[in-house]
């Protein structure tokens, strides 16, 4: 396959990408909405060590394991920021003090 073939298909994995990321962020909000209806706190940092691990051990490279884990931080941190934003739209969420995450811009 010549480059034009590659970048074809990095640009139907790109849609795809998208899709998922989209699908998981609508995961996330329903999520938010839940936690806040039960006055939990957004940050669930054991939750999110099980995913991290998960994401990893999944992985066969060429990604290594702190590449697939910077990747999924971002992708929490998205997801976490998805999750206040809805929920102190419909409600009073638990507080996050001392969770130490804060939102990166």
């Amino acid at each position: 396959m010549d480059i034009d073939g590659w970048r074809a298909r990095i640009d139907r994995i790109d849609e795809e990408l998208v899709e998922l990321l989209n699908e998981r962020a609508k995961c996330a909000v329903e999520i938010g909405q839940i936690k806040c209806k039960n006055a939990e706190q957004i940050y669930d940092p054991k939750r999110e060590q099980r995913v991290l691990e998960r994401v990893t051990s999944l992985s066969s490279g060429p990604l290594t394991d702190d590449a697939m884990r910077r990747l999924f931080e971002r992708i929490i941190d998205e997801s976490r920021r998805l999750e206040r934003l809805h929920a102190e739209q419909n409600g009073p969420v638990a507080a996050d003090a001392g969770s130490g995450r804060g939102e990166r811009t």
